[in-house]
């Protein structure tokens, strides 16, 4: 059964009336720039082939009630509730499955006139905790459901900065935003340039098809969490290494400012921001790459990119580092970890042709390495967040 058949029986179960509508929003891949976006940097996401999938439907009364796949029980709240759910400190009073759909209505209410009770079922085919971002394609379908439901007439940035802090402060995972945002403004075989500052996104044509290339997306099965441990650790050396150099975040310093980072910050912290700075001028240089010479010549960057997130950084994991060099050996152009890292998954861009002894290299390796099999798999670059009936 496809996930969207799953969300609509799950319905039917839970609610017993017809559907208003069908809404889905995609996973993503990030081809490269990762930690940048929470320093106001710059992404290169790409929407997949892997969505989320909402079905939902207006209520009589002011209650919402979410249903999910991942879970045995649905979650019943009022909206005059939703405040209460989410306290500034500490965590959300409701299962976390359930606080990405309800913080995404406790971030849109206020824009709604009035708005309605709602029952809302999800299922998914985006895997979890692979990097791939299946927390915002979960707000994002939620979002362009609301959307439809309580009549907002929200634009695309202002749904994906709903999603973003539906994760931040409902969820209290300290994430970025580019995950929303590429969720909402995916388009087939393109990339989504963002400016996680201003927001501006330009469409970048990947043309990974006209040259015979594959996305193999390679989940190590390591799962991770934001909302805890070292992703938050990161992030708050990030600003602590911008406060020292005195700039507003990490976006407005270049390759040439690290030399004087070098003298002010300790060990640690510089090689967070060397990962920052230079991982920004890696986005840039992809964007020109692509436009200039084409898809086959951006691999060294992918390459560059994973040993800054490894050594620099150090979110990579010994599953990560094996699954990106056995692609590299068996005849990927490039490859990467993609996502917050200690765990999930890597990509590796690969000639159609190579794709197979890819998939068996990768498992050949954590079979050495006695690591649990990997699940390998490509994805394409695909349609943001959608109404789909």
């Amino acid at each position: 059964m496809t996930a969207a058949a799953e969300a609509r029986d799950l319905f039917a179960r839970i609610a017993g009336v017809e559907p208003a509508g069908t809404w889905s929003a995609p996973g993503r891949v990030n081809l490269i720039g990762e930690h940048t976006d929470y320093n106001d940097g710059f992404v290169l996401p790409f929407a997949i082939d892997r969505r989320t999938h909402v079905v939902a439907a207006p209520r009589s009364d002011r209650r919402i009630r979410v249903a999910s796949t991942f879970a045995a029980e649905p979650v019943e709240v009022g909206i005059d509730d939703l405040d209460a759910l989410f306290p500034s400190a500490g965590a959300p009073r409701v299962p976390e499955w359930a606080a990405y759909p309800l913080g995404v209505a406790w971030a849109l209410q206020d824009a709604a006139a009035a708005p309605s009770g709602v029952d809302i079922a999800v299922a998914s085919d985006v895997p979890i905790g692979a990097g791939l971002s299946s927390s915002a394609a979960i707000e994002g379908a939620t979002a362009v459901a609301l959307d439809d439901l309580w009549d907002l007439g929200s634009d695309r940035p202002t749904l994906a900065r709903a999603g973003r802090r539906a994760e931040n402060e409902a969820v209290g995972a300290p994430t970025g935003i580019m995950d929303q945002m590429a969720a909402m403004l995916g388009r087939p075989d393109a990339a989504i340039f963002l400016d996680c500052r201003s927001l501006r996104a330009e469409v970048v044509d990947l043309g990974f098809a006209a040259a015979g290339l594959e996305v193999v997306v390679m989940d190590t099965g390591v799962t991770h969490a934001h909302a805890t441990g070292g992703y938050r650790d990161r992030r708050e050396a990030c600003e602590r290494g911008a406060r020292i150099l005195g700039v507003p975040a990490l976006r407005d310093l270049a390759p040439e400012d690290l030399d004087r980072a070098r003298d002010l910050l300790d060990d640690v912290t510089f090689r967070r921001v060397r990962h920052v700075v230079t991982e920004d001028r890696r986005v840039l240089d992809t964007v020109r790459t692509l436009r200039s010479a084409g898809p086959t010549a951006i691999g060294p960057l992918l390459d560059a990119s994973h040993a800054s997130m490894r050594d620099d950084f150090e979110i990579s994991v010994p599953e990560l580092d094996t699954a990106v060099e056995a692609a590299r050996e068996a005849g990927a152009i490039g490859a990467r970890m993609t996502g917050g890292g200690f765990g999930g998954a890597a990509i590796a861009l690969t000639p159609r042709e190579r794709v197979g002894a890819v998939a068996e290299a990768v498992a050949s390796a954590f079979s050495r390495s006695g690591f649990a099999a990997p699940r390998v798999f490509t994805v394409t670059a695909s349609e943001g967040a959608r109404r789909d009936s």
